[in-house]
């Protein structure tokens, strides 16, 4: 089995990255030969600066080590697969127009005041060739992305019809109790939206940013819902089952306030990651054995990439 993910570039790493996508992939590649890439031709859909994109790529690579990825793992830049944007054109050719314009990602940034382009536009093609051309198994992706793993496996299916049974269709995993995590104006923890909490950074400031997290009007005495708020559905992420019981029922009970659940929440999240921030620190140190894990993952995937590109040039007449 083949385990395929991908993540942006597109800033700091936050709390949804982590849960969203890392820890699933993580989890997987126990079980399976993972390819695990940042993907940074993605990234280009916004048109970042060049400077800010070279720094968050390494950052991205620090803070996915520093989490446990192992050298077991295929960890490399999409960019430095060369026939990425070869497959992606093939792709393209067998994509019909109205596949991509019933995408929700694509409706979702453009609601959102993003401008639109061809690279946003088509990114899901690109997704495609990503989870194609290492003839992927399992993808994990939350559930705003199951729809990209849907298309891939459309396109492929077209492919084979067409040119025939070269490119495996994949499967998406989601881990439902963590697909969507919510930011802290309780809407999913995204970027886009402006309200993520970062993994790594400075105790005070972060703090502050649990501390804002929206919460209903309901008082101090009041009986609360623990499953409608966003303060217990992060709680659930990083505490362990008898701490988890214990806040709902002072939730259900009263005379517990959301500030209390909140400094609860910061001090299990501070403890959860306190060996990570220790391993990104050595990493930041030694950034030569990040640049190798990457160049390692690199050899390897473009060995795997070709293989599937000369079976899909042989098969299309090229």
């Amino acid at each position: 089995m083949r385990i395929l993910s991908g993540i942006q570039p597109s800033g700091t790493i936050h709390i949804g990255n982590y849960f969203g996508m890392m820890k699933p992939a993580m989890e997987l590649s126990k079980k399976g030969e993972a390819y695990l890439f940042i993907a940074d031709y993605h990234a280009l859909t916004v048109l970042p600066e060049p400077e800010k994109l070279r720094g968050r790529i390494r950052n991205v690579a620090v803070d996915f080590i520093a989490c446990g990825l192992t050298e077991e793992t295929v960890f490399f830049r999409q960019s430095d697969v060369r026939c990425i944007p070869e497959l992606t054109w093939i792709l393209s050719c067998v994509t019909p127009m109205g596949l991509l314009e019933r995408c929700h990602g694509y409706k979702d940034k453009l609601a959102h005041g993003l401008s639109p382009n061809h690279g946003l536009f088509a990114y899901p093609v690109l997704m495609a060739a990503d989870i194609l051309i290492y003839k992927s198994n399992i993808v994990p992706v939350g559930k705003d992305q199951k729809q990209h793993v849907e298309v891939a496996r459309d396109i492929a299916q077209r492919f084979n019809n067409k040119y025939g049974e070269i490119l495996v269709l994949p499967e998406p995993q989601i881990r439902e109790d963590a697909a969507l995590v919510p930011g802290t104006d309780g809407q999913k923890m995204s970027k886009t939206y402006g309200n993520t909490i970062e993994l790594f950074g400075n105790e005070k400031e972060l703090k502050k940013k649990f501390m804002s997290i929206v919460t209903d009007c309901k008082t101090l005495e009041e009986p609360k819902d623990p499953e409608t708020c966003p303060v217990f559905t992060l709680y659930k992420l990083f505490a362990a089952n008898d701490q988890i019981e214990v806040m709902a029922a002072n939730y259900r009970k009263g005379g517990y306030g959301y500030g209390h659940a909140k400094k609860e929440l910061f001090d299990v999240f501070w403890e959860y990651f306190r060996p990570f921030r220790t391993r990104r620190e050595e990493l930041l140190k030694d950034m030569g054995y990040v640049d190798a894990f990457l160049r390692r993952g690199a050899e390897k995937a473009n060995e795997t990439a070709e293989k599937t590109m000369k079976q899909i040039r042989e098969s299309i007449g090229l």
